[in-house]
């Protein structure tokens, strides 16, 4: 594509098109997505293993309205945001990835799996459950086996991963370089359990404002105020780094 559909912020080749471009894209091309949000996004400079996935990433979608905001501020420019549930909703449209057995889904948890795959079937989108896999707690540098074992039998083209910010991309970069093959690898974390219940729904029009982030909070103060309040670093990386990516910070305990 072009390279006026892609801006360098903080280090990171995001792609500014739309979510109709960036499903096509991944279904040409295979590899891996990420969607990069505010409170991942800030600490690039402490965690070296989410930072290296967002580098390898084949396309990086432009879901931190912060992040999109401030940079249009500063720089006079008309990026648009493209939501990682506006990814999703226009991913599931596909019949490719609708198609019993193409896709596997990655799961965080047996209850998150049963809430999700309920608002699946309710979409018309059976998923065999020889397609769903678990995510153990990942703990230092992931490495999962079992994982690989299953996706290397299914050789699924679609491969989503609905674990949270930090680790999905860890995880999708380890997928892409030891599966064997090049599936589409899709991080988009919660945005499915904005459409299933699992977390508090998000209508289409406070998606389209970006207000995503408020509504969690109202919904869960204790659980995502203090998250979305530490996610105002961001804003001090991008007046500092703008396009380059930040220097590593001395203490790098959490990069592994």
């Amino acid at each position: 594509m072009e390279n006026h559909l892609y801006r360098q912020i903080l280090g990171i080749r995001f792609f500014t098109g739309t979510a109709a471009q960036s499903v096509k894209q991944m279904k040409t091309k295979g590899g891996l997505l990420v969607v990069p949000a505010a409170p991942a996004l800030k600490d690039l400079p402490t965690h070296s293993g989410y930072r290296e996935a967002l580098l390898d990433a084949d396309l990086a979608i432009t879901d931190s309205a912060l992040m999109v905001m401030l940079w249009n501020l500063l720089h006079r420019d008309r990026i648009r945001r493209t939501s990682g549930l506006e990814y999703l909703r226009r991913l599931l449209n596909d019949w490719e990835v609708r198609l019993p057995g193409n896709t596997v889904w990655i799961m965080a948890s047996a209850q998150s799996a049963r809430r999700n795959l309920r608002w699946l079937r309710s979409q018309g989108i059976l998923v065999p459950e020889s397609h769903v896999y678990l995510a153990p707690i990942y703990q230092g540098e992931i490495e999962d086996p079992k994982l690989l074992e299953l996706l290397r039998e299914r050789q699924p083209k679609h491969i989503i991963v609905t674990v949270g910010g930090g680790t999905q991309e860890r995880l999708g970069r380890y997928i892409k370089h030891t599966v064997g093959y090049r599936p589409a690898i899709h991080c988009i974390g919660a945005a499915i359990a904005f459409l299933s219940g699992d977390q508090v729904k998000i209508p289409v029009w406070a998606d389209r404002m970006g207000l995503g982030w408020l509504l969690r909070c109202l919904s869960s103060p204790q659980r995502y105020v203090p998250r979305y309040w530490e996610a105002r670093k961001l804003v001090g990386l991008i007046l500092r780094y703008r396009e380059r990516m930040p220097e590593v910070a001395a203490d790098t305990a959490r990069a592994a």
